[in-house]
């Protein structure tokens, strides 16, 4: 069962596990640019927010940022349904001018693809990935709570 905000929600598609290898994908990005999964070479962290403008989400998508984004052959790519407008917005804002951002607020083809849609909100279940060189799949952690903190630690201790 997830919950948001207290209530349980209805997540669409099919959640993808370790081993597996991560679902294709094209989001928007903040530069107003479709990108794909395929576009990011070496290890990949997906982390997955609701809402880039929000308090849990701001510090998920700083902290992989500020604590991973510099490793060797690591990208960090946080997913919303926020406009790509408001991501650029939030990553000015915050000095993150260098992060990538993408919006799945078009289709929410990445929702369904990663079993993450809340059906009732429209916006994504918080998740995190972890992937390797070849997008398998090495780590994931899908939130029952999506108003709670992930497991920062457990996260960045798959990416090393």
């Amino acid at each position: 069962m997830t919950t948001f905000i207290g209530e349980e929600v209805t997540l669409l598609g099919t959640k993808p596990q370790v081993g597996e290898i991560a679902p294709a994908f094209t989001l928007m990005g903040a530069d107003l640019e479709k990108k794909s999964l395929s576009d990011f070479t070496g290890k990949k962290v997906i982390s997955v927010v609701p809402s880039i403008d929000t308090g849990i989400c701001s510090t998920q998508t700083r902290r992989f940022n500020q604590e991973l984004a510099e490793m060797d052959n690591t990208v960090v790519i946080t997913v919303s349904c926020d406009l790509p407008f408001a991501q650029a917005r939030w990553c000015g804002a915050e000095g993150l001018d260098d992060a990538v951002t993408l919006s799945d607020y078009y289709d929410h083809s990445f929702g369904k693809a990663y079993g993450l849609l809340m059906e009732e909100w429209n916006l994504l279940a918080r998740a995190v990935f972890v992937l390797d060189e070849e997008n398998r799949i090495t780590y994931v952690e899908y939130l029952e709570n999506v108003n709670a903190h992930p497991d920062y630690e457990a996260a960045i201790t798959a990416v090393r």
